[in-house]
């Protein structure tokens, strides 16, 4: 019985500190070479947080950037996306929920004198894409691109299942409307996961 007990109570306290752990405050520097971004967040409401985000190593004339984002910040990366040689960041935000539905933010350098925000598109404006989709997002950079995986669902949307599949996204950054950036998907697959 003792066991038991010591087992549960073990259990509680670890999904505590894991609970704890994914809300925890962002006070980050990240960069490429000398130049790269500080990134701050409290991180504390799923509702909105406010996010700081500070130039390193540009122009005097750079200054610190805030705004608001729903759900919380995850994790943050730094690479050249859009092909400038200056570097680019995207924040990972997620929805409270069991579902893990995330979006991004992207910040770009705008030659090391000032920012520039990186549109990112909602999946479900895409039919294609959103088919299947309930959440249970993964990003990562890979080499210039940003990469979104999820499992599929089946059609349904009352009893969905998971199918067996993942389908991954491959996001470009590219000159949009009235030349704002934005990440547009360029390619996508689906794999069975082993």
């Amino acid at each position: 019985m003792m066991k038991k007990l010591s087992f549960g109570l073990l259990m509680v306290f670890l999904a505590l500190t894991n609970l704890h752990a994914q809300h925890r405050k962002i006070d980050t520097i990240m960069k490429l070479g000398n130049v790269g971004f500080k990134l701050v967040c409290n991180n504390k409401n799923d509702d909105k947080n406010y996010v700081t985000v500070s130039p390193i190593g540009f122009s005097s004339g750079a200054r610190d950037v805030s705004f608001e984002v729903k759900g919380r910040i995850r994790k943050a990366e730094v690479d050249d996306l859009n092909g400038d040689l200056f570097p680019d960041m995207v924040i990972y935000v997620y929805l409270n929920g069991n579902d893990d539905k995330g979006t991004v933010f992207g910040v770009s350098s705008v030659k090391n004198e000032t920012f520039a925000g990186i549109g990112f598109p909602d999946i479900v404006d895409d039919p294609k894409l959103r088919t299947g989709y309930k959440g249970f997002d993964t990003f990562m950079l890979m080499e210039g691109t940003l990469m979104r995986r999820f499992p599929v669902f089946t059609a349904d949307s009352v009893g969905a299942a998971r199918t067996g599949m993942y389908r991954q996204i491959q996001y470009r950054v590219v000159t949009g409307d009235r030349g704002m950036l934005t990440f547009k998907p360029v390619r996508s697959y689906e794999f069975a996961k082993q």
